[in-house]
């Protein structure tokens, strides 16, 4: 197939591009400069220069495809209007396109809030953080968009051995062997593996029924203090020194997106195994790392 990737040298799209590549797929790469255009290139893809928020500068260039994965995103004040004024310029021109094409957009696990000890499913209600809440209407436009067979993926909260959601624990253990965790060690995440995520974006744009939702996640839970002393096992490192920051304060340094870190939830990705036959290969706390 003929992919367009947006986000293909973000942590997420790197992988989802390495994972189309090997799978034959050929990648057309949205690169904002010419140090990205060359990392897609090196990985496989053709860059198209443009910049996320000035999408009607390029989205004209693009040529036919098959599929669209949205695997970008822009945490400033403004990524909501940043998000709608990419749909308005490039729904468009996919609805111009021969034939129809698949468009994979992702959602997020903060967007079903708080879950408790029962795991949200592709059925639950949202709950949104109020700065993601522009995210359901926008993903609401997507998967009833005429111009474009959708789908949606919900990661989990994503990681590797690299980092990911994990960076700045590693960055923390690695400096002085304590680590700051937003909320409470008691605080659960939902987790998958950035090679599993991208398996799974690739079977959802090959197999899934246009209009299916389904949730990234290959563990359905799992405290911070735990995964704080995980991730110190697999760095070699004793048991680390914790310490709490307040939410506010996150959201005061961060932005008001950053509440999201302190969301106690469990998601639960059963659909996307039963359905597309996804098997995570670091789908278990004991698999964490597997033999990364």
């Amino acid at each position: 197939m003929h992919v367009f990737l947006l986000g293909g040298t973000g942590f997420i799209g790197r992988h989802i591009l390495q994972r189309l590549v090997e799978g034959g797929h050929d990648v057309i790469g949205l690169a904002r400069s010419q140090a990205s255009a060359e990392r897609l290139k090196s990985a496989g893809a053709t860059p198209l220069l443009g910049d996320l928020r000035t999408p009607r500068e390029w989205a004209g260039k693009l040529p036919p495809v098959d599929a669209v994965i949205h695997a970008a995103a822009d945490f400033g004040d403004d990524m909501g209007e940043v998000e709608t004024a990419l749909l308005d310029a490039l729904l468009p021109v996919l609805g111009a396109m021969p034939k129809r094409p698949r468009f994979v957009y992702t959602g997020g696990c903060w967007l079903f809030g708080a879950t408790g000890e029962r795991a949200a499913t592709e059925d639950s209600p949202f709950d949104p953080l109020p700065a993601f809440g522009w995210m359901i209407e926008n993903m609401n436009r997507v998967l009833l968009a005429p111009e474009v067979e959708s789908t949606v993926v919900h990661p989990a909260m994503v990681y590797s051995g690299e980092g990911g959601v994990f960076s700045s624990y590693m960055d923390a253990l690695r400096k002085d062997g304590t680590v700051d965790v937003i909320g409470s060690t008691d605080v659960v995440w939902p987790l998958v593996h950035a090679e599993d995520l991208a398996d799974l974006y690739v079977r959802v744009m090959e197999k899934a029924r246009p209009g299916s939702v389904y949730n990234g996640s290959a563990i359905e839970g799992m405290s911070v203090g735990d995964i704080a002393s995980a991730v110190a096992q697999y760095l070699g490192m004793g048991q680390p020194a914790v310490r709490a920051t307040a939410v506010d304060e996150a959201a005061e340094r961060l932005g008001e997106w950053a509440r999201g870190y302190a969301i106690s939830q469990r998601l639960g990705g059963d659909k996307a195994r039963a359905e597309l036959g996804w098997k995570p290969r670091h789908g278990s706390v004991a698999e964490l790392f597997g033999s990364e």
